[in-house]
């Protein structure tokens, strides 16, 4: 009979869960690994290339990041650059150039400033001119063939690395996993159903049988919420699933072009950017639209959206606190009828031309089965809807449920760092944190 009792068992096959396998079995002496996936292949939903912006989030050009959010991205951005020079095969990590697009006087004037507070931290960013940003991306400078007639200014970069997909990274932190000396276990089409807290671990009972271990991770996304209720966690939270969708154009830019972020509106500002799945297009996105479900293109999961929201006088304060807000209730609308055809297009292509200005409404396909749900965090003790990542860690039980909005892709080694710390001291076994730190953080631990 095979053996179902492990060390460490990881819920979801996403960027998360096979992270934290890579950092297990390279960088502790834990022996035996299992990862429990619903669905039959590795990362299939929001680590999907096709679910997300591809885009390595280095707070160089994602103006919604204060300084210090930024340094922090920074340096676990830069250990999936340090993993990829390690590994044999990097197929996953591209070069292209980068830039933040500030468009009309008050823009401009806001760009420089930060420019200048970033400069210290992020050395390699240089600030263009028109002539520089014709120079990098002429479809962004030119209008009917001559200078665009209001003031544009960028800062950007040509040579970094800020394009990921994160599919092919997932598949190659198994791959690396898999040739030390631990034992990872790879379980696909297997749904976990509910987790049961035993005296010496905990027991996952899935559709494929039962699992046991000492220590569980559940990186399962917009589902680890329901997981931590199961055993009575974060009941004072709620999720609130927001969902992007993009449109293609013909290729029509050389690099990432991110527009300048409205600090009231609490999702992304729309970029471009050169598609690693689709090369010969550019993909324009996303707009935001909450969903009542959370998955996007599997069916179901409106019964799962209900019991994570947990909707209550709290939730219905949050949710009026953002409407009664004009900026971002006139968002909200302006997202909705996005996705009405026809319309969606007359609309969308208003904003894009702030990229690209001889953009047509007729160029414009959008993009079928692109972008996933991202799980916005409502906490109902401070009445907030909370951006980033979240986490729950039990303090005195054997188990954490992560919860990675946008950028938790790009800090998934970081996180997998944080959570393997915490198994090596609850179990009790050694962590080769000197051997991480030089090979992954250049020598500096994150925080120091």
């Amino acid at each position: 009979m095979q053996n179902r009792d492990y060390d460490v068992i990881i819920i979801g096959a996403g960027i998360t869960g096979t992270a934290l396998s890579y950092v297990l079995a390279k960088y502790t002496s834990v022996k035996r690994v299992c990862i429990l996936e619903k669905y039959g292949s590795i990362a299939p939903l929001n680590s999907n290339a096709t679910s997300n912006s591809q885009t390595l989030h280095c707070g160089d050009i994602e103006t919604n990041y204060t300084l210090k959010k930024a340094v922090q991205v920074k340096h676990t951005a830069n250990m999936l650059v340090n993993y990829a020079k390690q590994v044999s095969n990097n197929n996953f990590l591209y070069k292209f150039p980068k830039m933040i697009l500030a468009v009309g006087e008050d823009e401009c004037e806001r760009l420089e400033k930060r420019h200048a507070e970033f400069a210290n931290d992020f050395p390699y960013m240089q600030l263009w001119d028109a002539d520089k940003i014709a120079e990098i991306e002429p479809t962004v400078a030119l209008k009917n063939g001559k200078s665009r007639p209001e003031k544009i200014m960028a800062s950007g970069c040509e040579d970094e690395y800020c394009a990921v997909n994160y599919g092919q990274l997932a598949r190659s932190f198994i791959e690396t996993a898999r040739n030390t000396n631990t034992s990872i276990d790879l379980k696909l089409d297997t749904k976990v159903e509910k987790i049961i807290q035993l005296e010496d671990g905990y027991e996952c009972q899935t559709t494929q049988g039962r699992f046991r271990s000492k220590f569980i991770v559940v990186s399962a996304g917009t589902h680890s919420l329901l997981f931590a209720n199961q055993l009575d966690y974060g009941m004072d939270l709620s999720i609130l699933p927001m969902a992007g969708s993009f449109y293609f154009i013909p290729n029509s830019l050389n690099g990432k072009v991110y527009t300048m972020q409205n600090d009231k509106l609490p999702f992304a500002a729309l970029h471009g950017d050169p598609d690693l799945t689709e090369p010969s297009k550019t993909r324009l996105g996303p707009t935001a639209l909450m969903m009542p479900k959370l998955e996007r293109y599997t069916g179901g999961t409106y019964l799962d959206f209900w019991l994570s929201l947990k909707l209550d006088g709290k939730v219905l304060k949050v949710f009026w606190t953002l409407i009664k807000d004009s900026t971002i209730r006139n968002y909200i609308f302006r997202n909705f009828l996005f996705e009405i055809p026809w319309l969606n297009k007359k609309l969308f292509v208003k904003d894009a031309q702030k990229i690209i200005p001889d953009l047509t409404a007729k160029d414009l396909t959008y993009a079928e089965g692109y972008g996933g749900i991202r799980p916005q965090i409502i906490d109902k003790t401070s009445l907030e809807l909370k951006l980033g990542e979240a986490s729950i860690v039990p303090e005195n039980d054997n188990i954490i449920f992560n919860i990675t909005p946008s950028p938790g892709a790009t800090t998934c080694l970081g996180n997998a760092y944080r959570d393997a710390k915490i198994i090596c001291e609850k179990l009790n076994i050694k962590f080769k944190q000197e051997e991480f730190i030089a090979n992954l953080l250049n020598g500096k631990n994150l925080g120091n």
